[in-house]
């Protein structure tokens, strides 16, 4: 580690030495069409990674180290601007107003587009991921949220079937399907996949943000605050607006490549983006792709599986003990050596899966008059991911999952998914009479998940069993209609932004069943073919993942239409107030009114404080309703069998007391202040509380008590179904989350360099409360109807507090990152039959070096976890056998991770 140390500190060393040969400096001023000065605007030096920022007076000042560069300006809602430097020392930029934009939403949380994420009455944070990507370790969107975000939160699961291959992620320490996310202002469809393996997120469904492709992202803009009142369901937690390039003429692309300190999940990535401009009034069509390998790793020990001979007739069976066990001592390597078998055949894999994903995605605006007041635009993309984990290893001695005559020495499953996400919206924007503008837009996404199993077998089948199965899937698709309408009124008050509009929006939800052999106990049926013995008292369907049955199957759907108004309105400079309203009618469940009330007032030119209120509320997804399934899964009596999950006007359901769903409401009270000490160094602190009625939640499995073993009753309603135990959802719970955000920035200079530095925290607590929604007839089941765990997942198992401290020093070609993210203790309940747990909190250090060879091709070596830093190893109680060495809990569990990069511009 020392060695590391030394050898950063060199780095650094050299670049606080490189000196260029020759220096010039310029300044100016920079101003809009009608002589107003603009504060704030990007200066940056083409080719180089130099640039700083235009002070309260539109006045900058910027050191050239060559002859003939080229100064880059760019504003929010200006035409970018490059002028080319000879010997000039001072300049005067004048910016034009981009017109074609017709006033998009272009920071989300307001409709006005006058705001930017200081003078905001709300928590924002924007993250221009065109730059970042550059630097950072991170390759995926989720990754790069995680290290950059403060509020945000997402590691990668392990075995635990589809959300292996989607990674769910969480705002403010709420769940994946409360936080809405958006392109370009519209609203983004959900993934099919509904996480059910007690990760975080239990019982949720996300957005699979990593099916967007990092090289098509401008900015991302993260909302800290409730926003249904303005947007719709699913913003309890805030919104996430991911803003696509316009770039036009030039060609940016990315070769990324990396390793684990441990040698395993090596990367391979290439992505990119061009821009050709659209006929002769400023169109444009921006291309994006991104195209990764992403291997598989390996975290488990090595030494905790031996062969056992437990039969009389001298069987060999593989067992799975702590080294510090009684049988573990029994034997040593001459046993396996004698069986000419290897460690190998016995050992499981626990780590990331395997990940090959594609994507490709476009953005196109096409203005249809000479003012460009009217025009067409379009975006969206298609996204493909092949992935392979791998599930629970089945022994030998496991007789009835397990058919020897296939497998003499057990399995360990391999669990792909093959993953197809496609969204298109299409749209017309016009400036009507006296500045109205008008907005009409569809947008279509779907996401569609198959699922295969190969390396198992249906133990029913005996020898005719098969070793691979198409286990079928699920499907969701969306369809949302929109007309918004807005006009900013200048003259009114010190300025008044009026918003109102109308939505429409189609679901619909699939499950698809696979194939007989993937599903059927063939031991249960009556066999014709007296050739054919089926074996009975064992499992059926493909061990690690059952397919879905035909039972299951079917397609579901809803409609909703809505309706708001949203207003902001300015005094004297100084006091900004707004309001939004939101009516929403949905086919399944019924309606909902919701509000929110801001306020900012400037206390001074530096000094501001804000506020906000609002109620909120997310309907159940239609997976939530609909989703009805069989898997093999660890049982609440320590043992591997058949899991069933039933919708809520199921026959199950209704006998045992389980209510209908309802949606979940929240009430959002935030309040902070924001402080611009002066050109460079801003802050903004803000407190929150999230109070969530009937947060929808998974019950735990009815029918096996877990010291008491099967419930006969329970098992005789869940006979005919093949299955030992029966989960649903329900409103169980009422919740409060508080938290507060700390967001520090500095740019400072430092020798002829730039020093960019910004302290970013979260400080977030969640509380279930004492009284369940529990229905009368489950009083006396409240470990089962919301057991322990299912409480842990909820308040303690994401970190509560998160705090990065990162430094971005450029000087001339060079820029040196370092970045130190704290992730905070994590407690985990492994009931009902594991034993709660601390995680101490971990430091995750990242650092990268990047030199500009030339004003087209830079470099970048860095790491991820530079240290090697792993979490806690969990308790033996919760890791199966020990398998489980480290719980994907905080940044995950792979170590270090090494890469290197190449950008490039044509």
């Amino acid at each position: 580690m020392y060695k590391n140390v030394k050898l950063l500190l060199i780095l650094f060393l050299i670049t606080l030495s490189y000196t260029a040969k020759a220096q010039q400096t310029v300044s100016g001023t920079v101003k809009d069409s009608e002589g107003n000065v603009l504060p704030g605007v990007s200066v940056s030096v083409k080719g180089t990674l130099e640039g700083t920022d235009t002070d309260k007076d539109g006045k900058f000042s910027i050191q050239l180290n060559k002859e003939n560069s080229v100064l880059i300006f760019s504003f929010i809602g200006f035409v970018k601007q490059e002028i080319t430097i000879t010997n000039q020392t001072q300049i005067e930029v004048v910016l034009q107003t981009d017109i074609s934009l017709l006033n998009e939403v272009l920071i989300v949380g307001s409709r006005n587009a006058n705001r930017t994420e200081l003078n905001a009455p709300v928590p924002i944070d924007r993250l221009d991921v065109s730059t970042l990507r550059k630097s950072l370790p991170q390759y995926d969107v989720n990754q790069i949220l995680t290290y950059v975000a403060p509020s945000f939160n997402s590691n990668r699961q392990s075995s635990s079937d589809g959300t292996e291959h989607i990674d769910p992620a969480s705002l403010r320490g709420l769940g994946p399907d409360q936080t809405l996310v958006l392109i370009n202002g519209k609203r983004r469809h959900t993934t099919s996949l509904l996480n059910y393996q007690s990760t975080f997120g239990n019982g949720s469904v996300g957005t699979d943000l990593n099916s967007i492709p990092v090289s098509a992202i401008e900015r991302i803009e993260v909302l800290r605050d409730g926003a249904a009142a303005q947007y719709g369901s699913d913003a309890i937690a805030g919104v996430i607006n991911i803003v696509l390039k316009k770039d036009t003429g030039k060609f940016l692309g990315t070769v990324n490549t990396g390793i684990t300190s441990r040698g395993d999940g090596d990367l391979l990535q290439f992505n990119g983006s061009y821009g050709i401009d659209i006929g002769k009034k400023g169109g444009y069509l921006n291309l994006a792709t991104d195209i990764y390998k992403r291997g598989k790793t390996n975290r488990t020990a090595n030494h905790n599986l031996i062969i056992f001979d437990q039969s009389a007739n001298g069987d060999f069976f593989a067992y799975a003990f702590a080294d510090d066990s009684v049988a573990s001592r029994q034997f040593d390597d001459n046993v396996i050596a004698d069986r000419k078998l290897t460690r190998d055949d016995f050992n499981f894999r626990v780590g990331d899966a395997q990940v090959i994903n594609g994507g490709l995605s476009f953005n196109l605006a096409v203005p249809l008059n000479e003012d460009k007041t009217r025009e067409i635009y379009s975006f969206g993309g298609f996204n493909y991911r092949n992935g392979e984990g791998n599930g629970f290893r089945r022994l030998p001695s496991e007789t009835n999952n397990v058919v020897l005559s296939i497998f003499p020495n057990g399995f360990q499953p391999s669990t792909i998914s093959n993953i197809y996400d496609y969204s298109l919206v299409v749209g017309f924007k016009e400036r009507l009479a006296q500045d109205w503008l008008l907005d009409i837009s569809n947008t279509f996404g779907t996401n569609r998940f198959i699922y295969k199993v190969e390396n198992t077998n249906n133990a029913s089948l005996g020898v005719n069993s098969p070793t691979k199965f198409n286990a079928g899937g699920h499907q969701f698709r969306q369809n949302t209609f929109n007309v918004d309408v807005s006009r900013y009124f200048k003259n009114v008050a010190s300025g008044l932004n009026l918003a109102f509009g109308s939505e429409f929006r189609y679901d619909e939800y699939s499950i698809i069943a696979g194939d007989e052999n993937s599903w059927r106990n063939y031991g249960l049926v009556q066999n014709p073919d007296e050739t054919f013995d089926n074996p009975t008292g064992v499992s059926g369907g493909s061990q690690s993942f059952n397919g879905f049955t035909p039972s299951s199957a079917g397609t579901n759907n809803r409609n909703n239409w809505s309706a708001y108004v949203d207003t902001e309105i300015n005094f004297w400079n100084k006091l900004d107030v707004g309001a939004a309203i939101r009516y929403e009618d949905y086919s399944d469940f019924g309606n909902t009114l919701n509000g929110k009330l801001t306020t900012r007032l400037a206390l001074t030119e530096q000094l501001a404080i804000r506020a906000s209120a609002s109620t909120g509320f997310r309907a159940p997804s239609l997976h939530q309703q609909h989703f009805s399934y069989a898997s093999t899964n660890i049982l609440p009596d320590n043992t591997l069998g058949q899991s069933g999950f039933f919708t809520n006007d199921s026959p199950v359901a209704k006998a045992l007391g389980i209510p209908t769903l309802k949606e979940e409401t929240s009430v959002n009270i935030s309040t902070g202040v924001t402080f611009n000490a002066n050109d460079n160094l801003t802050i903004s602190v803000d407190a929150y509380q999230i109070n969530v009625d009937d947060r929808i939640v998974l019950t735990g499995s009815f029918g096996v008590d877990p010291f008491g073993g099967p419930v006969p009753e329970i098992q005789a309603l869940l006979e005919p179904f093949q299955v030992s135990t029966a989960r649903f959802f329900t409103n169980a719970v009422n919740t409060t989350t508080r938290g507060i955000d700390v967001v520090i920035s500095n740019t400072s200079k430092i020798g002829a360099g730039k020093l960019q530095t910004t302290l970013a925290a979260n400080f977030n607590e969640t509380e279930v409360d004492d009284e369940l929604n529990i229905p009368t007839a489950l009083v006396g089941q409240e470990d089962i109807y919301f057991s322990p765990a299912e409480r842990s997942l909820l308040e303690t198992n994401i970190p509560k507090q998160k705090i990065t401290l990162g430094l971005d020093y450029s000087i001339n070609r060079f820029q040196f990152l370092v970045r130190n993210t704290y992730f905070g203790r994590v407690t985990r309940d492994g009931f009902p039959f594991g034993i709660r747990q601390e995680h101490n909190g971990r430091t995750v250090t990242d650092v990268s070096l990047t030199y500009s060879i030339s004003d087209k091709i830079s470099a970048t070596i860095g790491a991820n976890n530079v240290f090697d830093i792993f979490p806690e190893r969990q308790a033996y109680a919760n890791s199966y056998f020990g398998v489980f060495q480290y719980a994907p809990v905080q940044m995950g569990s792979n170590g270090a991770f090494y890469f290197s990069r190449i950008n490039f511009t044509f």
